[in-house]
């Protein structure tokens, strides 16, 4: 049979799950559309009052903060990643693996260790006071709970973003670029300002923008640094002035934010397109002097150090006092709710991107690829935009329900979306369907088209060859994205704190409380939980990072 009737007919067969994957992405872009949609009834008085009083600070601390992360994630980000990718020194394979480390603690829990760790009343300053006979507050000392503490914690936490997708870039660089740059007589500088970060540009700025995402997504640093973003705005304007309107508009905001952060990131790539020789070998590494490589080794060693050492020691100390009292019921229990939703999450984002996925396999028309798209921005959206962008829709949708079985019935169906956690897993399923959606995309574009004509040749459904046919192929792809989908639900937090219902803690929501409490200590076992679920899926990404650069058999350089 000719190949192009044969492709014509496998997208024809996939009409009815087109149809399927443009409902549901109706359905998920629906939170993103009730904030935009918020702009056209505009809270005059409200945003007056904000205007005059606190929209400049929040405006100002919102863009001095992701230019402080921004330059930082960039700097360490990509230092460290041409560091241990190109340059010989000693320890460099294992900071490969350290300097993701980071990526397990969310920001919040690295804030609290720091504040305990550099507050008046801890240890840093007690030692400072005691060994120059001085007392409390007959000095200066750097503030913890400041616009410049929230920006170095979340550098700390977020960097590995950049170092990442650098490093991956600087692992696919072509052998004969820096060649040619050292038979020109550059040094080890030169290649890497001249050649290396114009050719890993593209990624670079993917890396920024998705550590900025984080930023501007982060509500715990910020609320507990007392640092006025507009991520803190939005939450006091909804619980604290009992203004959902102005709120819905404020996330409107933040949401232009991120557009914008897509735009740019976007822009960067668009013509960025650098073509280099295929040649790939093992790739030079560039031995270092003694005092360079000393200084090699302190530059990837104290990121290593301050984001995700001397956070875990100070949790390993405060845990090892108040385990015994602090892992009690109220922990196993939100331990229980976090597991619980993280699961069914996980099992709802991946079974949805795999529908998503195979429809846009079965017919690749420009809706069904739009659709899909659309479905997958949630997760450069802020988690309480998300979460104000789903309760106002579920909210209106009980409110019709409520009152059309108080007519016809004389009964009220109280709430049966809003205020449960069907608008929870809602919100973490938009949030973090991207995640899935990638892996699954990635793993069913490596199964051959051949196999679904086999199988539809053979009078199998499309449905039936999903099932006989992709899913065995994809059963370790599937899994992958389900680990991460379940890794970043477990440390999801601003979401969780407005769509919970009533007494229905997590582990982020209850290390959340007990530092508002200033019970920092008392946090640490379940901050320590957090951390240790998000250590996984970091060390299996590390060694699959060090198994890919082309041309060698191990992976390994």
């Amino acid at each position: 049979m000719p190949t192009v009737p044969l492709r014509w007919h496998w997208g024809r067969v996939g009409g009815g799950w087109a149809v399927l994957a443009l409902g549901l992405a109706l359905v998920l872009a629906l939170p993103i559309l009730t904030i935009l949609g918020s702009f056209l009834f505009p809270a005059w008085d409200v945003w007056a009052h904000l205007l005059s009083t606190v929209m400049p600070t929040y405006l100002r601390n919102t863009l001095l903060l992701m230019l402080g992360v921004g330059l930082g994630v960039a700097v360490i980000g990509v230092g460290t990643a041409w560091l241990v990718t190109l340059c010989q020194f000693p320890g460099a394979r294992a900071f490969e693996i350290l300097l993701l480390l980071p990526l397990a603690f969310p920001a919040y829990v690295v804030a609290y260790a720091y504040t305990g760790l550099l507050d008046s009343a801890g240890p840093v300053q007690s030692l400072l006071r005691a060994g120059l006979g001085l007392e409390l507050g007959s000095y200066w000392f750097p503030p913890i709970r400041s616009l410049g503490g929230a920006i170095a914690v979340m550098v700390l936490v977020l960097y590995p973003y950049v170092y990442l997708l650098a490093r991956a870039a600087f692992l696919e660089q072509s052998v004969c670029v820096l060649e040619a740059g050292r038979s020109l007589g550059q040094t080890p500088f030169g290649c890497f300002r001249r050649l290396a970060v114009p050719l890993a540009r593209p990624a670079i700025a993917g890396g920024v923008a998705l550590a900025l995402m984080e930023t501007l997504n982060d509500f715990g640093t910020v609320q507990y640094f007392a640092v006025d973003t507009l991520t803190a705005g939005i939450y006091r304007t909804w619980l604290g002035m009992n203004e959902p309107a102005a709120a819905t508009q404020l996330a409107g905001l933040l949401l232009l934010f991120v557009i914008g952060l897509m735009a740019l990131e976007r822009q960067g790539r668009s013509g960025s397109t650098r073509h280099t020789s295929l040649r790939y070998r093992h790739l030079p590494r560039f031995q270092l002097s003694p005092r360079k490589a000393a200084l090699a080794m302190i530059a990837c060693l104290l990121p290593c150090l301050l984001g995700f050492i001397v956070p875990l020691l100070m949790l390993l100390a405060w845990a090892f006092d108040t385990a015994p009292a602090m892992v009690n019921a109220a922990f196993w229990d939100a331990a229980e709710h976090s597991l619980l939703l993280a699961v069914i999450a996980a099992g709802v984002a991946v079974s949805l991107a795999l529908t998503l996925a195979y429809a846009r396999r079965l017919h690749p028309t420009w809706l069904v690829r739009g659709a899909t798209r659309s479905a997958s921005l949630g997760y450069a959206v802020p988690g309480l935009v998300i979460a104000v962008g789903v309760i106002i829709p579920l909210a209106a949708i009980d409110t019709a329900v409520d009152g059309a079985s108080r007519r016809l019935f004389g009964v009220s169906t109280g709430l049966i979306l809003s205020g449960t956690l069907i608008a929870l897993l809602f919100a973490y399923v938009i949030r973090f369907l991207a995640i899935a959606l990638n892996a699954v995309e990635s793993a069913l574009g490596k199964v051959t088209p051949q196999m679904d004509f086999a199988a539809r040749s053979l009078g199998r459904s499309a449905g039936e060859t999903l099932w006989s046919v992709h899913l065995p192929i994809i059963r370790p792809s599937l899994l992958a994205a389900a680990l991460l989908v379940f890794v970043d639900v477990m440390k999801e937090l601003p979401a969780t704190l407005i769509l919970r219902p009533f007494n229905f803690d997590t582990l982020a929501v209850l290390v959340f409380a007990m530092a508002g409490d200033e019970r920092l200590a008392d946090a640490a076992p379940a901050s320590l939980a957090i951390m240790l679920v998000g250590l996984l899926p970091v060390l299996l990404l590390a060694r699959a990072l060090a198994r890919s650069r082309p041309g060698t058999s191990s992976g390994q350089e």
